[in-house]
């Protein structure tokens, strides 16, 4: 197990800023070279859970591998003991008859403790796999080729890759192809366009009542002040907060969607020239960053350590300030796009290369 340094809570703001600094030098030679690993066969392993899925996604798109997802489903002790043990030798991977068996990938990525079993079982079956493991893997550090971290979980220590927000695949290019093809619907509503990107309650935060009312009564206000909407809630919104947040927008022009179809997510990022996120989520709220538009940051009550420097290595950026209780003005502020995927990607581009010398 790698030696593993304390977090220092009040440098995430710093490192924030130096990772933005990185970011716009490693962008400029991005641009001037290819991406050695595009094309490779990769298995991506997790269990059926959105924010996972999210972000390994973004990461082998960004990579340019030929990914294909295998959902884990373990069960019982095996599900239990993670990230120790074996993998569940029931696991089909989602898909009867589709063991852990050739042929085999050329990279394997993991995300979440319950796929670490299983990208180590992939890595005694074929050693010449190269793993790269997202999230903490709580004691195998040394057993993948990579391990990223987010700088808010707190892990720190030699040869974790970590960075101040989520891995995502809204890029500056897909979001900019997307803004070229918005449906009338959306290019008709007045500006400006505010997109409300909503989670709601899970482990760090219950959303008592007061919190609903809190998060409506801040949009409300900016409907006064004659904007329009589109809002999208996710798996985790719950009845109460979608209510509230009909009742503050009802007066103005929006679009809300419900859950019927596929999901406009990307689009309403695309469209916005403003957008509010609940602060519970760090995938939603490193996606808001990434549109280069103004973001307003809705904590709700209960914020935990790790959540309060992931807020605040948002702040630190420019683009983001906290949802105030009522907004008194639609003019905004500048803001940038900040999409930190690829300056991940590139570091698990340079380890690569120290391996296989390509």
């Amino acid at each position: 197990m790698e030696s593993l340094d304390a977090p220092a809570p009040v440098t995430a703001a710093r490192r924030a800023i130096d990772f933005l600094g990185a970011l716009r030098h490693k962008r400029t030679m991005i641009e001037a070279r290819d991406r050695p690993m595009a094309g490779l066969a990769t298995w991506i392993l997790t269990v059926d859970r959105i924010g996972n899925i999210t972000q390994a996604r973004g990461l082998a798109e960004v990579l340019g591998l030929d990914a294909t997802l295998k959902l884990i489903a373990p069960r019982g002790i095996a599900a239990a003991i993670a990230p120790f043990g074996w993998p569940d030798r029931h696991d089909r991977f989602g898909v009867p008859g589709t063991p852990l068996g050739p042929p085999w990938p050329a990279v394997g990525i993991g995300i979440g403790r319950r796929a670490v079993p299983y990208l180590r079982a992939l890595t005694r079956a074929h050693p010449g796999v190269f793993t790269i493991m997202m999230m903490d893997p709580v004691f195998f550090y040394r057993d993948f080729d990579v391990v990223w971290v987010p700088e808010h979980d707190g892990r720190q220590g030699k040869g974790i890759v970590s960075s101040p927000f989520a891995m995502h695949g809204f890029s500056p290019e897909r979001l900019a192809a997307l803004r070229g093809d918005l449906p009338a619907a959306i290019r008709e509503l007045p500006g400006p366009r505010v997109t409300v990107v909503l989670g709601g309650r899970n482990k760090q935060f219950a959303y008592p009542p007061g919190d609903d009312r809190r998060l409506a009564a801040a949009l409300a206000s900016m409907a006064r002040l004659g904007c329009s909407f589109l809002v999208t809630p996710s798996r985790r919104s719950h009845p109460e907060l979608i209510e509230v947040v009909r009742t503050a927008i009802a007066g103005r022009p929006h679009v809300f969607w419900d859950g019927q179809g596929e999901n406009p997510y990307g689009t309403y990022l695309a469209a916005a020239d403003q957008v509010v996120v609940t602060g519970d989520s760090a995938n939603m709220t490193s996606e808001a960053l990434a549109t280069g538009r103004p973001v307003y940051v809705f904590i709700p009550s209960g914020e935990a350590a790790k959540f309060a420097r992931l807020h605040e290595a948002l702040f630190a950026t420019g683009s983001a300030r906290p949802l105030p209780e009522t907004v008194e003005s639609l003019d905004g502020w500048p803001a940038s796009p900040i999409y930190g995927t690829d300056v991940v990607a590139r570091e698990i581009e340079r380890r690569w290369h120290a391996r296989f010398g390509r």
